[in-house]
């Protein structure tokens, strides 16, 4: 389920995404947690199933919202999680913004839906 991020979940979302390769520095990975606590404009959500195990998120930028991050923790990964998070993005943005991802995870991204529009 896709619960929008809140302040005391701050740990469990610097670690996934620290995952992320341009999220490996701490310095760059506390200024995008800052980020998304003080830019109305960036939304992060935490995928939890027992656990919170990925965290997706965005930018709101005019009539488009960006997929920026997406991460699952590894012990999940290849199960179909990060497809399930953006699938609910989309149902979350679609009717108000064009959903698209960042060039870095692109492929990923195109990789979810074109399996959706491949039936």
């Amino acid at each position: 389920m896709l619960n929008r991020y809140k302040k005391n979940s701050e740990k469990i979302a610097m670690g996934l995404l620290s995952f992320m390769p341009e999220e490996k520095d701490i310095k760059k990975l506390q200024h995008t947690i800052k980020e998304y606590e003080t830019n109305p404009d960036w939304h992060l959500y935490l995928w939890k199933e027992e656990d919170v195990i990925g965290a997706i998120g965005l930018r709101l930028s005019g009539d488009k919202a960006t997929i920026q991050h997406i991460s699952v923790n590894p012990s999940h990964r290849n199960s179909g999680v990060g497809k399930k998070m953006v699938h609910e993005i989309k149902k979350l943005y679609d009717n108000k913004y064009e959903v698209i991802a960042e060039e870095s995870i692109e492929q990923y991204y195109k990789h979810c839906i074109q399996e959706d529009e491949l039936g």
